[in-house]
Protein backbone atom coordinates (compact mmCIF):
# COMPACT_ATOMS: atom_id res chain seq x y z
CA UNK A 1 0.00 0.00 0.00
CA UNK A 2 1.68 3.67 -0.70
CA UNK A 3 2.20 5.76 1.69
CA UNK A 4 2.50 9.06 0.48
CA UNK A 5 4.02 12.19 2.83
CA UNK A 6 0.97 14.00 3.93
CA UNK A 7 -0.79 14.99 7.00
CA UNK A 8 -3.53 12.43 8.23
CA UNK A 9 -7.14 13.75 7.91
CA UNK A 10 -9.14 12.45 11.48
CA UNK A 11 -12.07 12.72 9.72
CA UNK A 12 -12.27 12.85 5.65
CA UNK A 13 -15.52 14.99 6.02
CA UNK A 14 -13.70 17.85 7.54
CA UNK A 15 -11.72 18.50 4.32
CA UNK A 16 -12.14 21.68 2.75
CA UNK A 17 -12.47 21.08 -1.52
CA UNK A 18 -10.32 22.50 -3.42
CA UNK A 19 -10.97 24.07 -6.47
CA UNK A 20 -8.01 23.33 -8.33
CA UNK A 21 -8.76 19.77 -8.26
CA UNK A 22 -12.22 20.11 -8.98
CA UNK A 23 -13.66 18.76 -6.57
CA UNK A 24 -18.07 17.93 -5.56
CA UNK A 25 -17.85 15.19 -3.28
CA UNK A 26 -21.11 13.12 -3.26
CA UNK A 27 -23.16 12.99 -0.39
CA UNK A 28 -26.60 11.84 -1.43
CA UNK A 29 -27.10 8.30 0.33
CA UNK A 30 -29.74 7.12 -2.15
CA UNK A 31 -27.56 8.51 -5.33
CA UNK A 32 -24.62 6.28 -3.79
CA UNK A 33 -26.37 3.08 -3.25
CA UNK A 34 -28.02 3.26 -6.95
CA UNK A 35 -24.56 3.38 -7.90
CA UNK A 36 -23.61 0.59 -6.37
CA UNK A 37 -26.19 -1.47 -7.38
CA UNK A 38 -25.74 -0.62 -11.09
CA UNK A 39 -21.93 -1.14 -10.65
CA UNK A 40 -23.08 -4.65 -8.77
CA UNK A 41 -18.88 -5.21 -7.32
CA UNK A 42 -18.63 -9.29 -6.95
CA UNK A 43 -15.68 -10.82 -4.92
CA UNK A 44 -12.55 -11.79 -6.72
CA UNK A 45 -13.44 -8.95 -9.40
CA UNK A 46 -10.46 -6.37 -9.46
CA UNK A 47 -11.91 -2.54 -9.39
CA UNK A 48 -9.99 0.82 -10.35
CA UNK A 49 -11.89 3.75 -8.67
CA UNK A 50 -10.30 6.96 -10.00
CA UNK A 51 -11.27 10.39 -7.65
CA UNK A 52 -12.50 8.17 -5.03
CA UNK A 53 -12.21 11.66 -2.55
CA UNK A 54 -13.67 11.18 0.84
CA UNK A 55 -14.50 7.34 0.27
CA UNK A 56 -18.55 7.54 -0.11
CA UNK A 57 -18.21 4.69 -3.10
CA UNK A 58 -14.89 2.60 -1.16
CA UNK A 59 -16.04 1.77 1.55
CA UNK A 60 -19.04 0.15 0.37
CA UNK A 61 -16.72 -0.96 -2.66
CA UNK A 62 -14.23 -2.33 -0.15
CA UNK A 63 -16.68 -4.25 1.74
CA UNK A 64 -17.38 -6.87 -0.65
CA UNK A 65 -13.82 -7.65 -1.09
CA UNK A 66 -12.95 -7.52 -4.43
CA UNK A 67 -9.63 -6.53 -4.96
CA UNK A 68 -9.68 -2.53 -5.28
CA UNK A 69 -6.88 0.29 -6.21
CA UNK A 70 -8.11 3.70 -5.80
CA UNK A 71 -6.38 6.33 -7.59
CA UNK A 72 -6.80 10.09 -5.59
CA UNK A 73 -4.60 13.16 -6.39
CA UNK A 74 -4.83 14.94 -3.43
CA UNK A 75 -2.31 13.88 -0.93
CA UNK A 76 -4.65 14.77 2.20
CA UNK A 77 -7.05 12.74 0.94
CA UNK A 78 -5.43 9.73 0.11
CA UNK A 79 -3.54 9.82 3.22
CA UNK A 80 -7.26 9.98 4.73
CA UNK A 81 -8.24 6.85 2.96
CA UNK A 82 -4.99 4.99 3.76
CA UNK A 83 -5.70 5.11 7.42
CA UNK A 84 -9.17 4.33 7.09
CA UNK A 85 -8.19 1.21 4.81
CA UNK A 86 -4.63 0.24 6.39
CA UNK A 87 -6.46 -3.07 7.58
CA UNK A 88 -8.04 -3.84 4.05
CA UNK A 89 -5.19 -5.92 2.19
CA UNK A 90 -7.49 -6.39 -0.81
CA UNK A 91 -7.49 -2.35 -0.94
CA UNK A 92 -4.52 -0.09 -2.14
CA UNK A 93 -4.44 3.64 -2.37
CA UNK A 94 -1.78 5.26 -4.84
CA UNK A 95 -1.41 9.17 -4.28
CA UNK A 96 -1.18 10.05 -8.48
CA UNK A 97 -2.63 11.58 -11.46
CA UNK A 98 -4.26 9.36 -13.39
CA UNK A 99 -3.51 11.16 -16.39
CA UNK A 100 0.01 9.98 -15.65
CA UNK A 101 -1.01 6.31 -13.51
CA UNK A 102 0.06 3.04 -15.70
CA UNK A 103 -3.15 1.16 -16.02
CA UNK A 104 -1.32 -1.50 -16.89
CA UNK A 105 0.59 -1.87 -13.77
CA UNK A 106 -2.18 -3.18 -11.81
CA UNK A 107 -1.09 -6.33 -14.13
CA UNK A 108 -4.91 -6.92 -15.06
CA UNK A 109 -5.93 -9.80 -17.13
CA UNK A 110 -7.60 -8.99 -20.58
CA UNK A 111 -11.05 -7.55 -20.13
CA UNK A 112 -10.75 -7.98 -16.04
CA UNK A 113 -10.66 -4.55 -14.88
CA UNK A 114 -13.73 -2.81 -13.52
CA UNK A 115 -13.54 1.09 -13.65
CA UNK A 116 -15.47 3.62 -11.56
CA UNK A 117 -15.26 7.21 -10.57
CA UNK A 118 -16.64 10.54 -10.18
CA UNK A 119 -14.67 12.18 -12.39
CA UNK A 120 -13.84 15.74 -12.15
CA UNK A 121 -15.62 17.85 -14.65
CA UNK A 122 -12.27 19.78 -15.71
CA UNK A 123 -10.46 16.55 -16.70
CA UNK A 124 -13.58 14.09 -17.95
CA UNK A 125 -12.41 14.02 -21.32
CA UNK A 126 -8.70 13.62 -21.08
CA UNK A 127 -9.30 10.64 -18.47
CA UNK A 128 -11.51 8.84 -21.14
CA UNK A 129 -9.17 9.16 -23.42
CA UNK A 130 -6.70 8.25 -21.36
CA UNK A 131 -8.22 4.95 -20.26
CA UNK A 132 -9.65 3.96 -23.93
CA UNK A 133 -5.79 3.50 -24.66
CA UNK A 134 -6.28 0.31 -22.05
CA UNK A 135 -9.32 -0.56 -23.61
CA UNK A 136 -7.99 -4.03 -24.15
CA UNK A 137 -8.01 -4.76 -20.04
CA UNK A 138 -11.10 -3.25 -18.94
CA UNK A 139 -14.13 -4.75 -18.72
CA UNK A 140 -16.65 -1.99 -18.12
CA UNK A 141 -16.44 1.67 -16.95
CA UNK A 142 -19.37 3.18 -14.50
CA UNK A 143 -18.45 6.88 -14.33
CA UNK A 144 -20.14 10.55 -12.61
CA UNK A 145 -20.12 12.84 -15.35
CA UNK A 146 -21.26 16.65 -16.62
CA UNK A 147 -24.87 15.15 -18.20
CA UNK A 148 -23.61 17.61 -20.66
CA UNK A 149 -20.21 15.43 -21.71
CA UNK A 150 -22.84 12.10 -21.04
CA UNK A 151 -24.97 13.58 -23.97
CA UNK A 152 -21.91 14.11 -26.24
CA UNK A 153 -20.69 10.62 -25.36
CA UNK A 154 -24.11 8.81 -26.21
CA UNK A 155 -25.06 11.44 -29.41
CA UNK A 156 -25.92 9.88 -33.09
CA UNK A 157 -26.42 11.12 -36.29
CA UNK A 158 -27.46 14.30 -36.05
CA UNK A 159 -27.61 15.16 -33.01
CA UNK A 160 -26.08 18.58 -31.59
CA UNK A 161 -24.54 17.23 -29.10
CA UNK A 162 -22.93 14.78 -32.03
CA UNK A 163 -18.56 14.82 -32.35
CA UNK A 164 -15.60 13.79 -31.71
CA UNK A 165 -15.73 12.95 -28.22
CA UNK A 166 -19.11 10.53 -28.79
CA UNK A 167 -17.02 8.83 -32.54
CA UNK A 168 -13.99 7.52 -30.75
CA UNK A 169 -15.74 6.49 -27.33
CA UNK A 170 -18.40 4.53 -29.95
CA UNK A 171 -15.67 3.30 -31.81
CA UNK A 172 -14.45 1.77 -28.72
CA UNK A 173 -16.82 0.93 -26.28
CA UNK A 174 -20.74 0.57 -26.17
CA UNK A 175 -22.12 3.26 -24.42
CA UNK A 176 -25.48 3.31 -21.89
CA UNK A 177 -26.55 6.51 -20.41
CA UNK A 178 -27.73 5.38 -16.80
CA UNK A 179 -29.68 8.31 -14.96
CA UNK A 180 -29.46 11.80 -13.78
CA UNK A 181 -27.55 13.06 -10.83
CA UNK A 182 -29.53 16.31 -9.42
CA UNK A 183 -26.73 19.23 -8.05
CA UNK A 184 -27.66 19.09 -4.67
CA UNK A 185 -25.98 15.36 -4.09
CA UNK A 186 -23.16 17.15 -4.01
CA UNK A 187 -21.39 19.45 -1.26
CA UNK A 188 -20.38 22.03 -2.78
CA UNK A 189 -23.16 21.83 -5.10
CA UNK A 190 -22.12 22.17 -8.94
CA UNK A 191 -23.39 24.94 -11.16
CA UNK A 192 -23.72 21.92 -13.46
CA UNK A 193 -25.89 18.74 -13.84
CA UNK A 194 -24.42 15.45 -13.55
CA UNK A 195 -25.12 11.71 -14.71
CA UNK A 196 -24.27 8.39 -15.02
CA UNK A 197 -22.67 6.37 -17.66
CA UNK A 198 -21.55 3.23 -18.53
CA UNK A 199 -19.05 2.14 -21.32
CA UNK A 200 -18.52 -1.48 -21.61
CA UNK A 201 -15.67 -1.94 -24.00
CA UNK A 202 -15.95 -4.26 -27.01
CA UNK A 203 -14.05 -7.38 -27.64
CA UNK A 204 -13.96 -7.23 -30.58
CA UNK A 205 -14.57 -4.12 -32.44
CA UNK A 206 -17.70 -3.78 -34.76
CA UNK A 207 -15.90 -1.79 -37.13
CA UNK A 208 -12.08 -1.51 -37.23
CA UNK A 209 -10.34 1.04 -39.02
CA UNK A 210 -6.94 0.15 -41.32
CA UNK A 211 -5.40 2.62 -38.65
CA UNK A 212 -6.81 4.57 -35.35
CA UNK A 213 -4.78 7.29 -35.62
CA UNK A 214 -5.94 8.47 -39.25
CA UNK A 215 -9.79 8.13 -38.14
CA UNK A 216 -8.94 9.97 -34.96
CA UNK A 217 -7.32 12.83 -37.16
CA UNK A 218 -9.90 12.84 -39.71
CA UNK A 219 -12.94 13.04 -37.12
CA UNK A 220 -10.57 15.93 -35.40
CA UNK A 221 -10.05 17.91 -38.58
CA UNK A 222 -14.04 17.33 -39.82
CA UNK A 223 -15.21 19.08 -36.49
CA UNK A 224 -12.81 21.24 -35.77
CA UNK A 225 -14.81 23.14 -38.44
CA UNK A 226 -18.21 21.74 -38.05
CA UNK A 227 -20.35 24.23 -40.02
CA UNK A 228 -18.28 23.66 -43.14
CA UNK A 229 -19.07 20.82 -45.59
CA UNK A 230 -17.02 17.51 -45.10
CA UNK A 231 -15.12 18.07 -49.17
CA UNK A 232 -14.08 21.88 -47.14
CA UNK A 233 -13.50 20.63 -43.85
CA UNK A 234 -11.07 17.64 -45.72
CA UNK A 235 -10.00 19.13 -48.24
CA UNK A 236 -6.48 19.09 -46.38
CA UNK A 237 -6.69 15.14 -45.97
CA UNK A 238 -8.81 13.80 -49.24
CA UNK A 239 -8.37 14.72 -52.61
CA UNK A 240 -11.27 15.11 -54.49
CA UNK A 241 -10.18 11.97 -56.48
CA UNK A 242 -10.12 10.11 -53.10
CA UNK A 243 -13.65 10.84 -52.70
CA UNK A 244 -15.08 9.95 -55.83
CA UNK A 245 -14.36 6.65 -54.98
CA UNK A 246 -16.22 6.49 -52.18
CA UNK A 247 -20.26 6.96 -52.21
CA UNK A 248 -20.10 9.38 -49.28
CA UNK A 249 -22.35 13.08 -50.09
CA UNK A 250 -19.21 15.13 -49.16
CA UNK A 251 -22.28 18.50 -49.33
CA UNK A 252 -22.89 17.25 -46.05
CA UNK A 253 -21.74 18.40 -42.68
CA UNK A 254 -19.43 16.49 -39.90
CA UNK A 255 -22.46 15.63 -37.71
CA UNK A 256 -24.39 13.60 -40.66
CA UNK A 257 -21.97 10.97 -41.17
CA UNK A 258 -21.96 7.96 -39.30
CA UNK A 259 -18.80 6.30 -37.57
CA UNK A 260 -19.04 3.85 -40.59
CA UNK A 261 -18.56 6.97 -42.85
CA UNK A 262 -15.84 8.40 -41.20
CA UNK A 263 -14.16 4.56 -40.94
CA UNK A 264 -14.13 4.59 -45.08
CA UNK A 265 -12.55 7.84 -45.11
CA UNK A 266 -9.50 6.54 -43.07
CA UNK A 267 -9.53 3.70 -44.94
CA UNK A 268 -9.49 5.24 -48.38
CA UNK A 269 -6.56 7.55 -46.97
CA UNK A 270 -4.29 4.59 -45.32
CA UNK A 271 -4.61 3.18 -48.71
CA UNK A 272 -3.69 5.92 -50.36
CA UNK A 273 -0.35 6.27 -47.81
Amino acid sequence: MSNPSSRKLNNGLNHTPRKRFGQNFLHDQGIIQRIIDEVSPQPGQHLLEIGPGQGALTSLLAAVGTRLDCVELDRDLAAFLIARHENDAHVTIHQQDILKFPIESLDPAPHSLRVIGNLPYNISTPVLFHLLQHHELIDDMVFMLQLEVVQRMAAGVGDKNYGRLGLMLQYFCEIEHLFNVPSTAFTPQPKVSSAIVRLRPYRKLPIAAKDVSILQNVIRTAFNQRRKTLRNSLKTLVSDEVFATMSINTSQRPENLSLADYVAISDAISSQA
